[in-house]
């Protein structure tokens, strides 16, 4: 394979159980990679944890155990959750494997050699829960005078050695990147987040610390241990071969999508090109900020008890009606909400009582009245009308799905659905059983082309289920082929309970 498409995702912070928004990034990543290898790309799709940091310390603490085995232990519940939402990586990356602490090494000297990190001493607000320092003018007040981050989180006042980024150095290297290069933040609200953030100034960044040792070292500094974002965001160059594979490096860097959600587009799109720049290495060549996923309209939060695990829902409605759910009905970019009413809703309607309909009706019919096969019959207008429509919506599905609007690509491939089911309708081919059996045969083999088409179309959606419908299909309208009965795709979902985790 040729042209070379590297996707990732954020690596989740694993000092608790992954929740439903770890799934919706995961499956909606997942679908970018199988779109893009199912139109001839060389995919590299890379998803894991971020293991490294103080709240790492803080929860194994808490726990009574080392930071390395809480580690290891939550790590796996965020495999387990991949390979159970049929999430196709090439990678699952660990920040605390060797390949991984060498290439962070590596970026850090290549940093140091542009003579961008120096040592002082930081005093500043900062932020546990994020890993993040704020400067004073971001901070607003909470309940007791309590300051909080931009994301509402609890900052504290921290002063230590540290080693800085001359990140002030590249305010305008940053600007004159993004006018450039217009598409490297998406959605177009992100991007002008940035754009006030970088246009109101940059400070030196803070890239080490000292209170804790759960981290990468810092070179001939062994007192420190690296930022976490530093850390963090070298991820995606490790999993692309940096440094110890040039080849795979220069195949798969830059990386076409860093997948992430809204509240660290900052992190990727100022501090990671930043460090890349200082480095001498390529950009990526975008970054996609995605929405929340909200339960019933409100942000999922531990405290507030409506945290809600994803492999519970995968396994009271199935994996891929969930995945249809999540892509369908959240427009990709913003905030979207979930319910089982609404998952259940939703898969009935365009999964069951549509799409599932149209083909078990079909191949029931052929299987029962046909033998199991269907010859050539007398083709009419109708016929190529249909395949016709159905070619328009896929080609529609394509172009959405390209231009990452996945939720618009849905959209435009059920016209495609009510299409047939309009055709099916109309033609009637249990009546032209009766009346008119050569006909029956060309609308019989005419559902089958548009339902293939279809099936294909969704499949890095829905890949189990499509596999399957697909299986009981004819390839190609192959006349030595036999539908045998129908095995139902989509069973309609009944309402049930889930619990909060």
């Amino acid at each position: 394979m040729a042209n070379p498409f590297y996707i990732s995702t954020a690596i989740h912070y694993p000092n608790g159980r992954p929740h439903i928004g770890h799934a919706y990034e995961m499956i909606a990543a997942d679908a970018i990679a199988r779109f893009q290898r199912q139109h001839g790309r060389d995919v590299f799709f890379q998803t894991g944890t971020d293991e490294h940091g103080l709240k790492m310390v803080q929860t194994a603490r808490a726990r009574g155990m080392e930071a390395r085995e809480l580690a290891d232990e939550m790590s796996s519940y965020f495999r387990e959750m991949a390979d159970g939402l049929d999430i196709s990586y090439d990678r699952f990356i660990r920040t605390s494997e060797p390949e991984h602490y060498a290439a962070s090494q590596s970026i850090w000297k290549a940093m140091a050699d542009a003579g961008d990190l120096y040592l002082d001493r930081y005093e500043g607000w900062y932020s546990v829960r994020d890993e993040a320092f704020y400067e004073e003018k971001e901070l607003t007040e909470g309940e007791g005078g309590q300051k909080l981050s931009p994301q509402g989180t609890p900052v504290e006042w921290t002063a230590e050695e540290t080693w800085f980024f001359r990140l002030s150095k590249y305010q305008q290297p940053l600007l004159d990147f993004y006018a450039a290069n217009p598409d490297f933040i998406r959605p177009e609200s992100r991007r002008n987040e940035i754009l006030r953030f970088v246009e109101g100034g940059l400070v030196d960044l803070s890239v080490s610390r000292t209170s804790f040792d759960w981290g990468v070292p810092v070179p001939d500094s062994p007192d420190h241990v690296m930022y976490v974002w530093v850390d963090a965001l070298t991820n995606y160059i490790t999993g692309a071969g940096y440094p110890h594979d040039p080849e795979r490096f220069a195949k798969f860097w830059p990386a076409d999508i860093h997948l992430i959600g809204k509240d660290i587009v900052r992190f990727h799109a100022v501090y990671w090109p930043a460090f890349l720049m200082s480095a001498n290495l390529p950009l990526p060549k975008q970054v996609f900020g995605h929405g929340f996923l909200l339960n019933r309209g409100e942000k999922m939060s531990k405290s507030v008890g409506n945290v809600v695990d994803p492999m519970q829902l995968a396994e009271l409605y199935g994996v891929d009606a969930l995945r249809y759910f999540l892509l369908r009905d959240v427009s990709f970019g913003n905030d979207g909400t979930f319910s089982d009413e609404a998952i259940v809703t939703r898969a009935n309607a365009d999964l069951s009582n549509s799409f599932g309909n149209l083909a078990q009706r079909t191949l029931a019919f052929i299987a029962k009245n046909c033998e199991g096969q269907v010859e050539e019959g007398r083709a009419e207008e109708a016929d190529a009308v249909l395949l016709t429509e159905v070619d328009t919506a896929c080609a529609a599905f394509n172009a959405a799905f390209e231009d990452l609007a996945l939720s618009q690509a849905l959209e435009a491939w059920m016209v495609g659905v009510f299409a047939c089911n309009q055709y099916i309708d109309a033609q009637a081919p249990w009546a032209l059983r009766k009346t008119d059996p050569d006909r029956m045969r060309a609308v019989l083999r005419t559902l089958i082309r548009a339902i293939r088409h279809l099936a294909t179309t969704i499949q890095p959606v829905i890949p189990g289920s499509s596999a399957k419908l697909l299986a009981q299909l004819p390839p190609q309208d192959d006349d030595a082929f036999r539908i045998a009965p129908p095995i139902p795709i989509f069973p309609r979902l009944e309402l049930q309970q889930t619990e909060n985790a």
